[in-house]
Parts: C-alpha cells; structure tokens; sequence
C-alpha cells in the first residue's frame, strides 16, 4: 500500500501546517458529514439541517446572496493565482483551472440555475465562505510548493481532467433537471425525471464527488486526496439525511430510496 502511495503522490515538502490541514480537513469534514446524516449541524445551510432540530432559523440575508458571498472569495482567490503563480507549469495550470471552473460554475448556478426561499443566518454565510475559501487556497498553495520536486512515477492528470469533466458537467445537468421541474408560479415537490434520478436519489452528489476525485488526480498531492475523502464523507452525510427527509415527508416514498418514485425537492439543497 505505502508503495502505490509513493507511486501516485509527489515527493512533496512536509510542512508542519500541511499535515495539520489534512487532519483538520478529514476531521471538519466527519463532523459535517455526521452534523447533516443527524439534523444537528450548527451552520443552518442545508434544508435538512433542522430535521430533527425544531430550532427556527432567522434569516439575516436573501438565500441567493449568501450563497453568492458564499462561492464568490473562493471564485476570485483561484483566478487571482493566475496572476501570482504564473509559471506554475501545466499540472499548476490544470489545477487551478480545474478549481477556478469549479467555482465559476457553482457562481453561475446560483444566478441563474437554482431557486431559492427564505434566508441564510450571516454568521453560517460567512463560516461556509470561510471553509471553501481555505480549501481552495491550500489545494491550489500546496500544488505550487510542489513546482521542482519530483513528479510521481504515475502520471494521472489528464485522466484527472477527464473524470473532472464527467463530474462537472453531470452535477450542473442533474442541477439542471432540479430547477426544471416547476415554473415560478408553482408550489410543492415533484417527481424529478431523466438523468440518473432513476438509480439514485442524489445523482448531483455523486458527480460533485466526481469532480473532486478529478481534482486529486490532477493533482497528486496528499491535501488533494483528503480534500476528496472530506468531500465524500460530506455529500454521504448529506444523501442520508435526504432519505430521511423524503421518508419524513412522503408516506409512499420507496423504502430502498431510488428509482423512478423517487421525490425530490426544487430548490438548492
């Protein structure tokens, strides 16, 4: 095992802080991830957060600008690395592209894509931007501190870029799919339809998962690869209390939790 790692990952630097972002990293990640499965998280983004909380959340701000103040630091950090690393090389520039869409697209989709109700408490806008803007900005770092050490034996950016791809372009469709299924003038839930809604309940989740493992293998570095554990632990945190919630909501809703009864909500999750 040891030996496929020193064949995947660089011979990078060792800084103490780097270490300490990959524990904090797996560490923050498992708490969310276990905060949503059980309705107890204390940031009040998700619509399930309050599953079993019957807290009511006060809202500060319009949902859509919190979510843009939420992904827009991210957005601007990764394009100001441009400008500051600009002879990174080409796995530098694939990362920060990778990241930098990534972003952009998360951008676009809450001006133009998703729906949105209510609002957002200012102090969970402002920790959420905290936590994407510290893992873009060490993902991005900690791939220029590589620039001159040993590059690993197996070489899997480009097959990185592919898989990213795949998962950025499924998560906007299956977005897409969502913010389809009702016009302005309708209420409720309804039965979301094509993609992979037929197989699993958060298809958007699995490629979002997708997307990071993309971005591991762009870049091979150790925080890379926990960013993707983290972000996995996250998003099944997240799938499971969406069954919940379906289960909590609709009596007829199939017990295995897939396939075409599958009910889903209209709004960003």
């Amino acid at each position: 095992m040891a030996q496929i790692f020193t064949q995947i990952l660089f011979q990078e630097p060792s800084p103490i802080f780097i270490k300490v972002m990959i524990v904090m990293n797996l560490i923050i990640s498992a708490i969310l991830g276990i905060s949503e499965a059980t309705g107890k998280q204390n940031v009040e983004y998700s619509k399930f957060w309050n599953v079993n909380n019957q807290k009511q959340v006060k809202a500060k701000i319009p949902s859509k600008m919190g979510m843009i103040f939420v992904y827009s630091p991210s957005l601007i950090a990764c394009l100001s690395f441009f400008w500051i690393f600009p002879t990174g090389g080409i796995r530098f520039f694939m990362l920060n592209s990778a990241m930098t869409v990534h972003f952009f697209k998360r951008v676009l989709e809450v001006l133009f894509v998703h729906k949105y109700s209510g609002g957002m408490v200012l102090g969970s806008v402002l920790l959420i931007s905290s936590l994407y803007f510290s893992l873009a900005v060490v993902i991005v770092f900690t791939q220029h501190l590589t620039l001159g050490y040993t590059e690993p034996e197996v070489d899997m950016k480009y097959i990185g870029l592919l898989i990213f791809l795949v998962g950025i372009c499924g998560n906007f469709y299956h977005h897409y799919l969502l913010s389809k299924l009702r016009d302005q003038r309708e209420k409720g839930y309804k039965i979301p339809q094509g993609g992979l809604f037929s197989v699993v309940i958060c298809p958007h989740y699995l490629f979002e998962i997708l997307g990071f493992i993309g971005i591991s293998f762009i870049s091979q570095t150790s925080f890379s690869f926990s960013s993707a554990v983290g972000v996995t632990l996250y998003l099944v945190g997240r799938s499971y209390v969406t069954r919940k919630w379906y289960l909590s909501k609709f009596e007829n809703f199939p017990k295995n939790g897939k396939g075409s009864d599958s009910i889903c909500f209209l709004e960003k999750e």
